[in-house]
């Protein structure tokens, strides 16, 4: 008889560093990319040292689109063959289709009951939910208690990124040709917020070294009357910067857990290499 076992599934852009999913175990489903007319599976077929070396040297811009309904049925049937159930925690929906991809592969799966969450997060900030199911899953919890752990920490994560250059957010549309050239004329590098499931502009800064330290500083704020957190720096081919980042906002606070990891090409792509960012939960 099989246990009363939890797997736990989510999609490449919580880039978990890879010895935590071999660690607990987690089904990643990729995200797909195409660049000049190839498809590429995120973290399959191209990784993001490889992505981001290749977007300085070329001007064909990628595009991405949401993991395929085939790839989450196949994981599903992977994660079917280890646990009696399945939590699957994806990226924002507001970001990407594949929360839809996901719903569409759950129609007529079983007997195995999975349970979908719309993390309403990306890069780390949904690592860390995704981590959060998996270290209670391994514990012994239920797959509503997983669930419930992992909705009641989404109000209290986020992610806040800066790139070094607006050329990206130009390419793939997310600004004018004018704001680009006047904000390199400046030299302003802006600072892009997860709010409400979404990437929105919450300021700009002049300098990247600037930028970075905003926020160190914006973190750090948040992070103030928390008392369990943790925090991840992530970065687009930019580790030196984000361990920098890191060990600046560990001299503001103390968290149970400090990592680096990886943005996503899906991310990377309108934001470009060198992109750094900070990530965090707060477990209160």
């Amino acid at each position: 008889m099989m246990a009363h076992k939890i797997a736990i599934v989510t999609d490449s852009t919580a880039y978990i560093p890879e010895a935590l999913n071999r660690q607990y175990n987690i089904h990643v489903v990729p995200q797909v990319l195409v660049w000049e007319q190839k498809t590429y599976r995120d973290g399959v077929d191209i990784k993001p040292a490889e992505f981001y070396q290749r977007q300085l040297t070329t001007t064909a811009h990628p595009t991405t689109s949401q993991a395929t309904v085939q790839d989450f049925k196949d994981t599903f049937a992977a994660a079917a063959k280890e646990a009696d159930s399945i939590l699957t925690i994806v990226l924002s929906s507001d970001l990407s289709g594949a929360y839809n991809s996901a719903t569409q592969a759950m129609d007529g799966f079983g007997p195995q009951k999975i349970e979908l969450i719309d993390s309403r997060m990306i890069s780390m900030a949904l690592g860390y939910l995704v981590l959060a199911a998996a270290r209670a899953a391994a514990d012994g919890a239920s797959l509503a208690d997983c669930a419930q752990i992992v909705r009641s920490r989404i109000p209290h994560a986020g992610v806040i990124i800066t790139p070094i250059t607006l050329d990206y957010l130009h390419r793939s549309g997310r600004i004018s040709g004018t704001k680009r050239l006047l904000g390199t004329a400046l030299n302003v590098k802006p600072i892009l917020e997860l709010v409400n499931g979404k990437l929105h502009p919450s300021g700009q800064v002049r300098t990247t070294k600037k930028a970075q330290l905003h926020l160190v500083e914006t973190v750090a704020a948040k992070l103030q009357s928390a008392k369990r957190f943790r925090v991840a720096a992530v970065h687009a081919n930019a580790p030196e910067n984000a361990q920098e980042m890191l060990a600046l906002l560990r001299e503001k606070c103390q968290p149970l857990e400090a990592l680096v990891a990886d943005v996503s090409p899906t991310v990377g792509c309108h934001t470009g290499p060198g992109t750094t960012g900070l990530a965090w939960s707060i477990e209160d």
